[in-house]
């Protein structure tokens, strides 16, 4: 080979390895560059901003982390009731987080604090708010019993702080559950300098100036009602651009800081949850006859050093609240503290005894999982943020407060001063869509024909025409009683009873599910698969409820890798 053929070889390997060098550079670039475009994310002067660290979900506060996976919903022993209500049938679950106990009044009496301070009950334009999130303490009366110590004591006594919460409605737990999570969501964003530090515990947190969640995404700049000094109060330094403008002021989704709501569990969620069937699994397989939260077919512990004990709270027989005092004793004849007896697999506290739990189902006698065995839930009633005709979200003030009244007279604010208001969706989401058509789902295929998708009385074009979703209204499977409760203008409560002789179910699309056997209940309900309903907006002595968050990312906790 000639010199002039080495000297281009070796010009030819120096442009081969530099562009080598150029290329490896390039594609080991960190994860600030977009795999997309090339260009910079989080650059300091701007541009797409993005939480490229994110690792996975923290742990809120109170929950702990639940594995999702496959499990047999329903009565898998013998039914000697014959209800029917429960059949086996198989279900996957997505995991999510679970409150390690029930709620307990110490953690719903800091809500009342929190109202109280926010929503002064002296204040005649905020009194309804705060009676309207009191526990329902009459719960505990009987009519040939004495319990006025209960009442007078339960919710407030430092006794019963770890005590379960009851004579809470369906609907009370749910805004338990919507406080809890703006509360949470403003301690991190206060911890990742966003926020003013304590602004939450100052007198800067009025009925005009607070914090909620959806309303921090949707329009930040109007949390605590525009306060700059809270919103840009924090410890983390405002950036700006060449041009002066103020970059990434506020978190978004994006930041990875703010939480997913806590909610009610499903029924499906809450189920699996108390069943704790971890220690059944081997070799991805899984058997579905598990009775209770723990292993056996027994309510009494089988260990030695607790050989006899009972392991839930609940009524042994008619008469026997908790056993002989001293000896076969199950430690409580009302609630119990929680925590009181042995955690199931998932370390979750009191998922048989104790108190019945609230989940957000509607109820039906069906599951209908030919149509759906994926995250099976009944109750979703869809909407979307209401617009203002400058096309801003409208917030509600504390001048447009708009208060509901229950059946049983109580009467409840729609929404917070400082909350967004919503409105049902329209032909704007549902149209040309197969995956729902309507905001409210509540009675879909529950049984009768109109819940068929397809379903027409007659193909006639006249009838066809009368069919359009704002006209048309489903017959309803289920005739309740309606009663009617309303309030004159004197401000006197009006109750009408239904007192019709023709209804022939006391089911509807207000009446929840609710799980797990209680202090009142014998040992046949403390079956996980065991469900019973109850109206929405009135409580009970044996129902409490606990928490529920849905989980992002990875269905496993730590790097999210298979295990085999």
């Amino acid at each position: 080979m000639d010199m002039k053929n080495v000297f281009n070889v070796r010009i030819l390997l120096a442009l081969t390895l530099s562009l080598a060098m150029f290329s490896c550079k390039r594609s080991s670039n960190s994860s600030n560059s977009s795999r997309a475009t090339g260009w910079s994310i989080n650059n300091k002067k701007g541009g797409f901003q993005y939480n490229t660290k994110f690792k996975e979900q923290a742990t809120a506060p109170g929950l702990v982390f639940v594995e999702g996976g496959t499990f047999t919903m329903g009565k898998v022993q013998d039914d000697p009731m014959h209800d029917w209500n429960n059949s086996p049938n198989q279900q996957h679950i997505q995991s999510f987080y679970m409150d390690e106990t029930e709620v307990t009044n110490l953690m719903y009496m800091e809500y009342l604090d929190w109202l109280k301070n926010v929503y002064p009950p002296d204040d005649p334009n905020f009194a309804l708010i705060y009676q309207g999130a009191l526990p329902d303490t009459l719960v505990w009366r009987n009519r040939l019993g004495y319990a006025e110590m209960m009442t007078e004591n339960y919710l407030r006594h430092p006794g019963y702080a770890e005590y379960p919460v009851v004579g809470v409605s369906w609907i009370q737990a749910v805004e338990f559950a919507n406080w809890r999570t703006d509360r949470v969501n403003e301690m991190y964003l206060e911890d990742a300098g966003y926020i003013k530090r304590d602004a939450k515990v100052s007198s800067d947190v009025t009925a005009d100036s607070n914090f909620n969640t959806d309303t921090y995404i949707n329009a930040p700049s109007q949390t605590y009602g525009g306060n700059e000094e809270i919103l840009k109060g924090g410890k983390r330094k405002v950036r700006t651009d060449d041009d002066g403008n103020e970059v990434d002021v506020y978190a978004r989704r994006e930041s990875g800081v703010i939480s997913p709501d806590y909610r009610l569990p499903t029924e499906a969620e809450w189920e699996y949850a108390a069943l704790g069937l971890s220690e059944l699994r081997s070799y991805n397989v899984y058997r579905g006859r598990k009775k209770y939260p723990w292993d056996g077919q027994y309510t009494r512990s089988g260990k030695r050093k607790w050989k006899g004990d009972q392991l839930a709270n609940f009524k042994q027989g008619k008469g026997d609240y908790g056993g002989i005092a001293g000896w076969s004793d199950d430690g409580a004849d009302i609630t119990n503290q929680v925590k009181s007896y042995e955690p199931n697999d998932h370390g979750l506290y009191d998922m048989a005894g104790n108190v019945a739990e609230w989940v957000a189902d509607v109820y039906r006698p069906i599951v209908d999982d030919e149509f759906n065995d994926f995250n099976y839930y009944r109750g979703n009633v869809y909407s979307k943020n209401a617009i203002n005709e400058d096309g801003t979200v409208k917030i509600a003030t504390t001048e447009e407060i708009v208060y509901d009244t229950l059946s049983n007279g109580k009467v409840i604010a729609r929404n917070l001063p400082g909350e967004i208001v919503t409105v049902p969706v329209d032909e704007n989401e549902t149209y040309l869509r197969t995956n729902f058509d309507a905001s409210d789902n509540r009675n879909y295929r529950d049984g009768d024909k109109n819940s068929s998708r397809y379903y027409r009385e007659s193909f006639s074009e006249d009838d066809a025409a009368s069919t359009k979703s704002s006209d048309k209204e489903t017959r309803k499977m289920y005739n309740s009683p309606k009663h009617n409760v309303e309030v004159d203008s004197a401000g006197n409560m009006l109750r009408e009873y239904d007192k019709s002789n023709h209804r022939t179910s006391l089911i509807n699309d207000k009446v929840r599910v609710y799980k797990g056997g209680s202090w009142r209940d014998r040992a046949y309900w403390i079956d996980p698969a065991q469900r019973r309903y109850f109206p929405q907006d009135m409580a009970t002595d044996y129902i409490g409820f606990r928490c529920a968050m849905s989980r992002v990312g990875s269905k496993s906790k730590g790097k999210g890798k298979r295990r085999n």
